[in-house]
């Protein structure tokens, strides 16, 4: 961010005044302000989180326009809405302290209406939920559809489930040794474990555990963990590890099955390829391809942004294509400044380096959009999934942020 800032104020001092003097525009007078409802959540929506202000703000990835903003409380880190298409309704697990950053802490679920964006309720939980600058499953809607699952760390690791059709709390699971949640049936839920292995549970209505089941150790916790960031096909969760091992987990069986294979070769790593970022991979169920952030670094870069997304063929267990991100860094900068396309557009673009993405999302239509980020830009690029033709950026969304998420 301090990188990005200084070289926004040196070329602001090299750049000729009347180049930024041209840029400007008279202002309008505000309009008058009105109410409008959200028209219904279509497969190209984006929710992009921004940690400064505390807030999740909705686009539309075909056009660039921000369609909405809902804010979070002072006492956690944004989290995405979780959308249900059966109540239309997004869910926003809070935290909110009652001296501003200290004092009594309440945590919550916020219900929110997805056409007014009305907050209609607000759902007390135990106060032990889990908080991270990313929250990468922490929350989920388990494929009920009425049971809303939420990650605790305090006292000890567990998880909490609300029923959102009551709007109740129902019961906490106990998980120690395990995090995450990573959805698998109406009333069940996978989570990784530090023996490296992933386990599955179900529980009843009433949230009573009935079943509780894991796989084999497939990664090695202290020499090659895995991303927290799974990807979902289907009936199998798919994770990578830090030096790029694909893990793809099958819950059709009982108890659950991996599949391991690395994706990238013995010329890559010595070449020092691995994958990195915050959100580094994503998943399109259709076509059953997995999307994932890579960039030359050591060990110990795994959060590093990458300048290529790497795609993979889940099938076939093999890589199909890699291609290079675009200059957001430029882009960014251009846009800032008013100074997009043209002479100056194609300067930056050559002369301001490019840092690459660390946080991708996919949506999974049949015309799917690759939707990419840098947590230190205000921007974000949006690209064919299948080619990876750079086709528009969102601006405006916010000075940093770790997640972007597809509702539907």
């Amino acid at each position: 961010m301090l990188r990005f800032i200084g070289l926004i104020g040196l070329l602001a001092w090299l750049l000729p005044a009347t180049a930024l003097a041209d840029s400007t525009t008279d202002l309008e007078p505000f309009e008058a302000l009105e109410f409008v409802e959200l028209e219904p959540i279509s497969p190209h929506s984006v929710w992009v989180t921004d940690v400064i202000f505390r807030q999740s703000l909705l686009f539309d990835a075909d056009s660039g326009e921000a369609l909405a903003t809902i804010g979070n409380a002072l006492g956690s880190f944004p989290k995405p809405p979780i959308f249900s298409s059966s109540r239309n309704e997004f869910y926003v697990p809070e935290a909110q302290r009652k001296w501003g950053h200290r004092g009594e802490r309440t945590d919550f679920v916020t219900v929110y209406d997805a056409k007014t964006l009305n907050a209609e309720a607000q759902i007390v939980i135990p106060t032990q939920s889990g908080e991270s600058a990313g929250n990468i499953g922490y929350a989920n809607l388990l494929d009920g559809g009425d049971t809303l699952a939420i990650y605790n760390q305090f006292p000890a690791q567990s998880v909490s489930l609300i029923d959102m059709g009551e709007r109740t709390f129902i019961d906490s699971i106990s998980t120690g040794g395990c995090a995450g949640i990573y959805p698998t049936g109406e009333l069940s839920f996978a989570t990784l474990c530090g023996d490296g292995t992933l386990r599955e549970v179900e529980v009843d209505a009433r949230g009573q555990l009935i079943r509780d089941e894991s796989t084999s150790a497939f990664f090695d916790a202290v020499n090659d963990p895995v991303m927290m960031n799974g990807s979902r096909v289907g009936d199998r969760w798919v994770f990578i590890s830090f030096s790029g091992v694909i893990h793809d987990v099958d819950f059709r069986a009982s108890p659950p099955t991996v599949r391991s294979w690395s994706g990238v070769s013995a010329p890559e790593k010595s070449e020092g390829w691995r994958p990195g970022g915050r959100q580094v991979s994503a998943a399109h169920q259709k076509l059953e391809r997995l999307y994932v952030l890579f960039h030359p670094g050591e060990s110990g870069s795994h959060k590093d942004p990458g300048p290529e997304v790497w795609v993979f063929d889940l099938e076939a267990g093999s890589r199909i294509d890699r291609f290079s991100l675009p200059n957001m860094d430029a882009s960014a900068i251009a846009g800032l400044l008013g100074l997009e396309g043209g002479f100056t557009g194609w300067l930056l673009e050559n002369i301001v380096p490019a840092t690459g993405g660390d946080t991708l999302a996919i949506t999974q239509d049949d015309e799917p959009l690759l939707l990419v980020r840098n947590s230190s830009l205000p921007i974000a690029a949006v690209l064919d999934a299948r080619t990876g033709e750079h086709l528009r950026n969102l601006t405006e969304i916010g000075i940093s942020g770790f997640r972007l998420t597809v509702p539907r």
